[in-house]
């Protein structure tokens, strides 16, 4: 069964993330999962929401170029290999993946142009920042 999918094209620049999530959380949307990507000057964020009918409003009447799509989301069991299992049968049955992006996770990956500065912004916040050995162990 497929979900939809919330994919808004940005401007590259500080805030500009924020100010949909912003938007979201005004309007009661909570965000399931996601995945940013850039092309340079520009990007693609792209939301799995739990009021994406709302969400898309709400973009719209903000100006954002904003559209829907409809994705698959697997659950799978956590033990290696199951990913490539699942890979493995699309390939199979001839279907290309696009792209592809996990939900619902405490550990989110957040590449910045500054690690650095954004490990010391984040320092004294309530919140953790991951090991590699805490990402292995799950």
């Amino acid at each position: 069964m497929a979900v939809s999918q919330i994919s808004v094209f940005l401007e590259s620049q500080p805030g500009h993330i924020k100010r949909i999530l912003d938007a979201f959380e005004a309007a009661g949307i909570n965000v399931r999962g996601y995945s940013v990507s850039d092309t340079g000057d520009y990007g693609i964020a792209r939301f799995i929401l739990d009021k994406p009918g709302e969400a898309l409003a709400v973009l719209r009447a903000q100006g954002c170029a904003a559209t829907a799509a409809e994705v698959l989301c697997v659950r799978l069991p956590d033990r290696p290999g199951e990913l490539a299992r699942i890979m493995g049968i699309i390939a199979e049955a001839g279907i290309n993946v696009l792209y592809s992006y996990s939900l619902i996770s405490t550990f989110i990956a957040i590449h910045v142009d500054d690690i650095g500065s954004a490990e010391a912004a984040l320092r004294h916040q309530p919140i953790g920042l991951a090991t590699q050995e805490e990402i292995a162990n799950g």
